[in-house]
């Protein structure tokens, strides 16, 4: 009988449990027939197969303290923090720019992404089958994984450079599919194929407004349009940027910016895409995103990882209000009471990862932000400026500038306004997992690390390195990135 894959195996299971001849060597007993596909067959069914790829997003390697290493320790905007004699297994060599490829924080988000990207093959093969589900929501739900697997594959390019691209479920008995999962395609090929996947996503999803309440974590017609800006922004097609950008409508920015970081803000008239801090069986958050950035210490609730370092904090204009919205500092009251007392360890938190509530020992409520509708503003705002319609760009960075209780920008150039917008976007956005790679694709990462006394090595931290075990594993197919 012909098998059908929906298991919840992942490249990571296929690469990396034993030796490189066993990657495709798959239990059929994890895959069910196409007699039992009838289990799945109706509505509630097909979305079981989509929820699968939005619930990868709260485990601790894909959305956690990995990531926050890769995207925040080893910026300018943070530092280590914790504890001195506590590396956090890898943080220190991070933060000091000092890592290689067989540290754990690349090899898991690496893992973890395709591992969601598994789980998106598997919904957008098994869809189409779903004869007896509504047309019209197996067509949205395919939209839906090919915007997740397009974020995925946007995470893995910009923090790996060229990666596999595998577009389908690979066949166990197939050179073909072995070469596929086993071989790095160029970043031009990666962003390709976001592209399209996004470009699928905008006609096949809703505006946000059509989706019931019930249903509002779930990714929408604005949400990939932002995201093919952003992924145009990444390699300078400034005119799609602008184009993209001008399709999210529906969308504002909130009076008050540091509520949007609160269980009040959640999915607010600025949110575009959220990770949710709740999720399926049991009910949980994403896992200890808020513990390992919480203070730590006599009266701390946290690890104390990821800690704002001063670079960022002298960032701040005064009267920014911003700063006390993104940063806890010690010996303050938080906006739910809490004392940090002055026993805490560090003299700063993340005050975004912040929850109030726990809902066990690991887990929070606490969203992250993956796009906002200020972003979509700076986006543009850079685009026009590169396009040489500096003085349409101008207006956008003083919505965002005005609603921080800061005055109209004095930038008047070309020139000035590209270093405002750059600087907007940090203090903007900082601790929403954007400041490493800005530094790199904006070309400030070497002077910006080089006043914190570490060295940016070009031709090398532009990328991460490809974990030491793929590359083991792939038997020479692919290599290294340079100079690791």
């Amino acid at each position: 009988m012909k098998k059908i894959y929906i298991s919840l195996f992942s490249l990571s299971v296929f690469l990396f449990a034993g030796c490189a001849n066993d990657f495709l060597d798959v239990d059929q007993n994890e895959s069910i027939s196409t007699d039992d596909i009838e289990l799945f067959n109706n509505n509630e069914g097909a979305k079981s197969f989509v929820t699968a790829i939005y619930s990868k997003f709260l485990d601790y390697d894909m959305s956690s303290f990995q990531w926050i290493g890769l995207t925040s320790i080893a910026s300018d905007d943070a530092d280590k923090g914790s504890s001195p004699g506590d590396t956090g297994s890898d943080k220190d060599l991070l933060d000091a720019l000092t890592f290689n490829s067989s540290i754990p924080s690349v090899r898991d988000v690496f893992n973890a992404n395709y591992v969601g990207i598994n789980r998106a093959n598997q919904a957008l093969n098994i869809l189409p089958k779903l004869t007896k589900a509504d047309e019209g929501l197996r067509n949205r739900l395919i939209g839906e994984a090919k915007y997740l697997r397009a974020m995925m594959y946007f995470t893995l390019v910009k923090t790996f450079g060229g990666v596999p691209i595998v577009d389908r479920l690979p066949n166990p008995s197939s050179e073909e599919d072995k070469l596929m999962l086993l071989t790095r395609k160029s970043a031009t090929e990666v962003y390709a194929f976001i592209e399209n996947d996004l470009k699928d996503a905008i006609a096949a999803l809703p505006d946000r407004s059509a989706y019931p309440s019930s249903e509002k974590a779930r990714a929408s017609k604005g949400a990939a349009h932002a995201l093919l800006a952003k992924v145009s922004l990444y390699q300078q097609k400034w005119q799609n940027v602008v184009d993209h950008c001008n399709a999210v409508t529906g969308y504002s920015l909130s009076p008050d910016y540091a509520k949007m970081f609160r269980i009040e803000g959640e999915n607010d008239a600025e949110s575009i895409y959220e990770i949710q801090g709740v999720g399926e069986i049991p009910a949980k958050g994403i896992q200890q995103y808020s513990q390992v950035q919480g203070a730590r210490g006599a009266g701390g609730w946290g690890w104390g990882f990821n800690t704002p370092s001063q670079s960022l904090i002298d960032a701040y204009e005064p009267g920014d209000v911003r700063k006390e919205g993104t940063i806890i500092f010690r010996g303050t009251t938080l906006y739910d009471g809490r004392v940090v007392p002055n026993t805490v360890e560090n003299a700063a938190y993340n005050l975004k990862a912040y929850s109030s509530k726990f809902t066990d020992a690991d887990h929070s409520d606490t969203n992250i932000k993956y796009m906002r509708y200020a972003e979509v503003l700076l986006m543009k705002a850079e685009a026009l400026n590169e396009l040489g319609q500096t003085s349409a760009a101008i207006p956008l960075l003083n919505q965002i500038r005005n609603r921080a209780g800061l005055a109209n920008t004095t930038a008047l150039s070309q020139s000035e306004v590209k270093q405002a917008i750059w600087k907007e976007r940090r203090v903007e956005l900082a601790f929403e997992h954007d400041r490493y790679f800005d530094l790199v694709r904006t070309g400030q990462a070497e002077s910006a690390f080089a006043k914190q006394g570490k060295t940016f090595v070009k031709g090398k931290h532009e990328v991460f390195p490809i974990p030491f075990d793929f590359i083991r594993q792939s038997g020479g197919i692919t290599t290294q990135n340079p100079n690791y």
